[in-house]
């Protein structure tokens, strides 16, 4: 994930959303952020993909027909036997699978036979269209983007949401938080001439996720302070629940509670309070959020339905060098649970706490628990939880070769490293030999090999001609060129 530079083109923002995604472009000849609409003149598309017996539709047009597949995002770096994942299965009308690794795999009717798909694979599909979407507006080709992700999206999440991208041909230069997207648009007015520092609240409710952020902005620095939310509430889950939804507003404001908790802040201490998401549209909840800030007025400066897109955009104009306006531009994010490994007792002994500020790199010393012990188990977990047991399961790996001694004599070095793009990295090290092993987040998750990401990649190349091929067909069939 290396920056993208002038040479490679314009690099774009993508908002990859549960049910509409959008991108957007900063455009330098023109000063400012444009988000792209696609082929239908609509500034947002739907995440779906429909699959026919002759040709793939995505966007507005897998909107009616039967196969339609959507919701990816939901799916995408979990296993099948998530609770969460059994409970969509409910819902869906396309059918999911357990395959390899216990990655949920989609199974779709295709050109007249069956077709397994995994969740990386849908979502690059609809990447693909924000591509071209971009390409078509700009004239030119596009290799460079920032993708936005939920907050509370783990490793393996954004892991999968990277390979998503090279699927669709993308060099994902970076992956950043959605409500610190929104902050950045919101902010971009504030990014430079002043130094009085502006506390933000984000509240981000969209289609299949409730993401709500505390951002001090100060002269082109983006700070978080503290994160809340949830990777299962949005406008789909009010939909299913037939609008008997008190409890889930409710909790909507629960967790803007504990944000300001967490962030030790006052509810009087925010400045602003950003609307993002086309959930946060609803009476209801901006009549709550207005009611628990004392009647403070919503801000509603860009479209909810953009914000987010628009502010990868300018990231990814950062990143790439074509914003010269603020090159010093500094996004702080910070790890919303708090990370570490199990210990005796089924313990869970933290290495990186919550509401820590990424990237960053900790270490503790550990030891072993009995006589002549030679190998250590390395548990890797995420939560608030005292025991393992309350807690998720990130990964695991061992390391070997520890020389026999006494219980508690030798020195093992737990090193955890988050990178920008929130994908974490876990070390051991025995400080005697200097024997090593590590794991990056992903692996115990059954993410996908490279192998397979290439071999999907070709498959992508294929659909496309084969969809290209049909559509000549079509064409020359009704008379057209």
């Amino acid at each position: 994930m290396a920056a993208g530079t002038n040479g490679d083109g314009p690099a774009i923002g993508i908002d990859l959303a549960t049910t509409y995604s959008c991108v957007a472009v900063w455009r330098p000849a023109h000063n400012r952020v444009e988000v792209i609409a696609n082929d239908q003149g609509n500034l947002t598309t739907p995440s779906c993909v429909a699959f026919t017996d002759t040709w793939r539709l995505i966007g507005e047009s897998a909107m009616n027909p039967s196969n339609t597949i959507f919701d990816a995002k939901r799916l995408i770096g979990r296993r099948y036997k998530d609770p969460s994942v059994q409970e969509d299965i409910k819902l869906w009308p396309f059918k999911v699978i357990s395959g390899p690794g216990e990655r949920p795999i989609i199974v779709v009717q295709y050109r007249g036979e069956e077709r397994p798909f995994a969740a990386e694979e849908i979502s690059a599909m609809v990447l693909v269209k924000m591509r071209e979407t971009a390409e078509a507006y700009l004239g030119s080709a596009v290799k460079n983007a920032v993708i936005t992700v939920p907050v509370y999206f783990n490793g393996s999440q954004r892991q999968d949401t990277i390979d998503a991208g090279a699927i669709a041909g993308l060099n994902v230069m970076r992956i950043i938080n959605e409500p610190s997207a929104a902050a950045i648009a919101d902010g971009l007015d504030r990014m430079s001439g002043s130094s009085e520092v502006k506390t933000v609240l984000i509240f981000d409710l969209g289609g299949g996720t409730l993401d709500i952020s505390v951002i001090d902005i100060e002269n082109g620095k983006f700070i978080v302070q503290a994160t809340s939310g949830d990777t299962h509430l949005g406008g789909e889950d009010l939909n299913s629940r037939m609008e008997l939804n008190m409890d889930l507003f409710r909790k909507c404001i629960e967790h803007v509670e504990k944000c300001l908790g967490d962030a030790k802040m006052d509810k009087s201490q925010i400045h602003d309070v950003v609307l993002v998401g086309g959930s946060s549209r609803i009476p209801k909840v901006q009549q709550l959020l207005q009611d628990f800030f004392d009647g403070k007025m919503l801000c509603r400066n860009i479209n909810p339905d953009e914000t987010v897109a628009y502010g990868a955009a300018v990231q990814a104009a950062v990143l790439s060098g074509e914003y010269q306006q603020v090159q010093d531009m500094l996004l702080l994010d910070v790890t919303p649970l708090s990370l570490g490994i199990e210990v005796v007792g089924d313990i869970m002994s933290v290495v990186i706490p919550r509401i820590t500020t990424i990237p960053c790199k900790k270490g503790r010393i550990y030891t072993t628990e009995y006589d002549n012990q030679t190998v250590a188990a390395i548990n890797v977990y995420e939560g608030e939880g005292a025991l393992i047991k309350d807690n998720n399961l990130l990964g695991k790996f061992t390391l070997e070769g520890i020389p026999p001694a006494p219980r508690l004599v030798p020195k093992i070095n737990v090193t955890f490293e988050i990178e920008m793009n929130g994908i974490l990295k876990v070390s051991a090290e025995d400080m005697t030999t200097g024997n090593k092993n590590s794991i990056s987040i992903k692996t115990d998750k059954g993410g996908l090999t490279k192998e397979e990401i290439e071999r999907m990649v070709q498959d992508a190349e294929k659909y496309k001609s084969e969809d290209k091929k049909n559509l000549t067909k079509i064409k020359k069939e009704r008379g057209g060129t």
